[in-house]
């Protein structure tokens, strides 16, 4: 078995993006055309693996100097292998990338893991091999998600509230016009409660729906015509994200975004999906995460899941 590594350019756009067709862990947000769109911020340093002449597995990646990260703009990342490599095969491949990367004068691989439920069978390809070299855990977040596949728990109180709320007259609505939530709920929202803005201007959210129209959605809730919150939900086939969330002072209020994430729970778990995630609960404090935060995915049936950060010294 002979291992070789190939460094990612932009004739090889047809050939990643094939791949991913019958990749595990595969999502949209590793196709070029998502990966590109901030090609201007990153310097890609994508690799592609290749056993005996066959691409089996890939490496979304970026430069920094002299250090490689897993996509830095991507949410996760890690080595996404085809739907036939052996699990096995992994320590081979890790030896194969590092001794890559020495050649071209890299002093470390950051790689940003998957959460723990986007593996099959929920077992991490990764975590024995990159522990055999040695490499360390140097951040862990907590991911929310709900299991489809088994029973959740929805607070009594959110259940309460929620049927008392059909009554309100709440009208909700999918749209492929990003800038009514973004411009009057999501940018304002952000920078009044946390001096911040979205990861995603509208410009780009725009063009990524356009690019990916059935994974990029928008959700938006109404009560008289006044638009009260919003959630852009990320599908990436079994698993679907909440990728951004947010209400007006009126609509937090009238509980509308909690109505609103309680409409698409039910929404998705009778649409064939095995997970519905609400992302990180990551803040820079003492604890490492917002406890108020936690508290409220958990309320809305959500259990808690790992994603792990890791650091191989080459």
């Amino acid at each position: 078995m002979i291992i070789e590594i190939r460094k990612y350019t932009q004739d090889d756009h047809s050939v990643w993006d094939k791949f991913l067709l019958n990749a595990q862990q595969a999502s949209f947000l590793f196709h070029r055309n998502f990966m590109d769109y901030h090609s201007d911020r990153f310097q890609d340093f994508s690799l592609m693996i290749y056993e005996d002449d066959e691409l089996v597995a890939v490496l979304p990646a970026n430069k920094i100097d002299d250090e490689v990260f897993s996509h830095l703009g991507l949410t996760y990342g890690g080595i996404i292998i085809n739907g036939d490599s052996e699990i096995t095969n992994m320590e081979k491949i890790i030896d194969a990338v590092a001794n890559f990367l020495k050649q071209k004068d890299i002093k470390a691989l950051y790689i940003k893991n998957l959460p723990q439920f986007y593996y099959n069978d929920g077992i991490d390809i990764l975590e024995i091999p990159l522990t055999n070299k040695n490499a360390e855990v140097y951040r862990t977040d907590k991911v929310l998600a709900i299991d489809y596949s088994k029973p959740f728990a929805i607070h009594k109180t959110k259940l309460k509230n929620y049927r008392k709320n059909h009554a309100k007259g709440f009208v909700i609505q999918e749209t492929d016009d990003f800038s009514l939530f973004w411009n009057m709920v999501l940018v304002p929202r952000l920078k009044e409660k946390h001096k911040a803005t979205p990861v995603h201007n509208l410009e780009e959210i725009t063009l990524l729906r356009s690019r990916f129209p059935n994974h990029v959605r928008q959700f938006n809730i109404y009560l008289n015509d006044d638009i009260l919150a919003g959630i852009t939900i990320f599908d990436k086939g079994p698993i679907v994200k909440s990728q951004y969330g947010a209400t007006t002072n009126k609509g937090e209020k009238e509980r509308a975004l909690e109505y609103l994430f309680l409409h698409l729970i039910y929404k998705y778990k009778g649409s064939e999906k095995n997970f519905f995630s609400m992302g990180t609960v990551t803040e820079n404090n003492e604890l490492g995460y917002n406890k108020g935060l936690l508290k409220q995915k958990e309320e809305l049936g959500c259990e808690v899941y790992s994603q792990d950060f890791y650091k191989l010294e080459l």
